[in-house]
């Protein structure tokens, strides 16, 4: 994938957690950051993750939002799925 479709289209990926960075050059990089700077990113990204979730915690039950909550929630407990399959009401 060239570099420029690389960013379109896993643009999360990229931005967000880094897969892919070393797929397009550090002036690319310079650039994209140049037109949109990125201040205290990773912990804005994480408290913004945090305030969305904190009031809805069950949604994050089988995704890595789970994560988010583990460490910034103080008492947030995730959900383990295979503990909701072995205590299901289902005989087998």
């Amino acid at each position: 994938m060239a570099p420029e479709v690389a960013l379109v289209t896993r643009g999360v990926e990229l931005d967000v957690l880094g897969i892919g960075y070393d797929a397009i050059t550090d002036e690319q990089r310079a650039s994209v950051v140049e037109a949109h700077p990125r201040p205290n990113f990773k912990k804005e990204i994480l408290a913004a993750f945090t305030e969305g979730l904190k009031d809805r915690p069950d949604t994050t039950f089988g995704n890595v939002k789970a994560d988010v909550l583990q460490h910034f929630l103080p008492g947030f407990e995730r959900g383990d799925f295979v503990e909701v399959i072995q205590e299901s009401d289902w005989a087998e």
